[in-house]
């Protein structure tokens, strides 16, 4: 089933990314709890967050995109700590926090951190921090539509804190950050870059956070991470290592149309989804192509795989999977060639991709001689998407980069391992053309799996010349002599100023033992 999901991030500037793990090991919240400010004003629990943050450099993987500072809002929740959104302080080496009408603040460090949905907790240095701080009380139920709603955050365009109203206007299960799905309410209330992180109150609790807004020319559209999502992960880092959500991966669609219920010789009882493509191709996973999905647990499900949560909120079946699931496993009721069975699916929080996305981490390097070598991240891609010249070209090529985007690793491929900057200068590169963003295929007729099997492999090559194939319609081949390649690489990392012929995962593959 494809959703889309229009999203501007809202903390100053810009920037998208995704997943990494991190652990808490207070005791969990409760839904209900009633931690409120008490003698306390809302406002009193909510704080400004600074960070200054040093994003990957894609095109230049042995450095960092320059330093920038960036503001974002925060609250105080229970467990003395500050929930704030992830894309706040992914990446940020200095974090500083600040109450409402105070000068000081306090310094600041990550305790747990979930890009997939977009969620952080920060622990402070001082922790007296919290007694003139006390946490604010949040809701243990979702808002009901048209709900009065007041947004408090430190949004662009003042110092001072700023609060906007407006109403719920609707909750959606939609995806968040792949492959993380998740509820999302939807508010008229005005947010800003800069509201990033700022609780939403509905009466006198807290009912979500502030993300994300609708760009465009769209007005007042702004969006929520609702209570139960925020529950969902303090449960999960509490428990010591957060995975993320479990999560059911097939493709699905629609049974709304006659011919398809025809073509399945379905009873005009039967309701629910259709399996287009099964998550794994393995015999033993339980779902199969035409499979028709008509509960999730004893819930049934729609023709367009909605389920009825309340009178006025209807969503996507898939929400149930965060609710239901026990032991990484979801029950469903299945019809397959006109009979009903029951089958346990797996639902793993992750599902790993060929291009995959970076976890707060940097992208992996190796320079040798002129050549970069990195892995194809998320991130790599994702800056090729405003170059439509670009990417036609690459299109008409079959880069992998375009044709194989979303695609599972495999035995073969457990990763794309791309040039990813123009060759550095040197004569041993004379003659041929700039190979930046090509996928390499083979060297020295291997085929190259990943990064740490190449790097491997040019440890331990005693041939004369290296020859290196492309994965493209047309371009060409490079053979470079080895021992030059070699000699060449400490001359040029010194007159290109880099300071590492590897990132440290690499180099310990480089400066490792030969395979007997």
């Amino acid at each position: 089933m494809t959703h889309s999901l229009l999203r501007s991030a809202l903390c100053a500037p810009l920037f998208a990314w995704l997943a990494m793990a991190g652990a808490w090991a207070d005791d969990a919240p409760t839904a209900d709890s009633t931690a409120a400010s008490a003698g306390g004003s809302v406002e009193n629990s909510v704080v400004k967050i600074f960070a200054t943050v040093s994003y990957p450099n894609p095109f230049s993987p042995w450095t960092k995109e320059p330093p920038r500072d960036i503001t974002a809002s925060g609250v105080v929740i229970e467990g003395d700590r500050i929930l704030t959104n992830a894309h706040a302080v992914v990446y940020a080496s200095d974090i500083q926090v600040q109450a409402t009408k105070e000068g000081d603040k306090v310094p600041a460090t990550v305790a747990a951190v979930a890009p997939g949905i977009d969620l952080a907790v920060l622990k402070l240095d001082d922790p007296s921090f919290f007694q003139k701080h006390p946490p604010i009380a949040r809701a243990g139920t979702l808002p009901r539509i048209k709900d009065a709603v007041l947004v408090y955050g430190f949004p662009e365009g003042g110092d001072s804190l700023s609060i906007t109203k407006g109403i719920v206007s609707r909750i959606e299960f939609v995806p968040y950050n792949y492959p993380t799905s998740g509820l999302r309410i939807q508010i008229d209330a005005a947010i800003n870059p800069g509201n990033s992180g700022g609780p939403a109150i509905a009466g006198n609790e807290m009912i979500g956070l502030a993300f994300s807004r609708l760009g465009g020319d769209a007005e007042n559209i702004g969006y929520i991470i609702p209570d139960e999502e925020i529950d969902l992960f303090l449960r999960g880092v509490a428990s010591g290592e957060y995975r993320g959500k479990p999560g059911l991966y097939d493709q699905l669609q629609t049974l709304e149309n006659p011919a398809l219920r025809t073509f399945l010789k379905l009873d005009p009882s039967v309701t629910g989804v259709v399996v287009h493509q099964p998550a794994r191709a393995d015999p033993t996973y339980p779902l199969k192509e035409w499979d028709v999905i008509t509960h999730i647990g004893d819930t049934p499900i729609d023709d367009q795989g909605m389920i009825d949560l309340a009178p006025d909120v209807r969503l996507s079946f898939l929400y149930l999977v965060q609710k239901i699931a026990r032991d990484g496993k979801v029950p469903l009721t299945i019809v397959r060639d006109g009979r009903t069975r029951h089958v346990e699916v797996p639902v793993p929080p992750e599902r790993p991709l060929l291009i995959r996305q970076l976890v707060g981490d940097y992208p992996s390097y190796f320079i040798y001689g002129p050549l970069v070598f990195s892995t194809a991240t998320s991130i790599f891609v994702g800056s090729l998407n405003n170059n439509a010249r670009l990417l036609s070209g690459l299109a008409f090529v079959r880069s992998p980069l375009v044709t194989e985007r979303g695609d599972a690793p495999s035995p073969e491929r457990e990763e794309l391992v791309v040039i990813s900057s123009p060759f550095f200068p040197s004569r041993l590169a004379d003659g041929y053309s700039n190979q930046a963003g090509s996928v390499v295929y083979s060297v020295n007729g291997t085929r190259i799996r990943s990064l740490a099997q190449l790097v491997a492999l040019l440890r331990d090559l005693k041939d004369d010349f290296v020859v290196i194939e492309f994965d493209s319609r047309g371009g060409e081949g490079m053979v470079f002599p080895r021992k030059e390649m070699v000699a060449a690489t400490e001359e040029i990392l010194m007159d290109n100023g880099v300071r590492a012929q590897g990132s440290p995962d690499m180099m310990a593959i480089w400066q490792g033992k030969a395979a007997n």
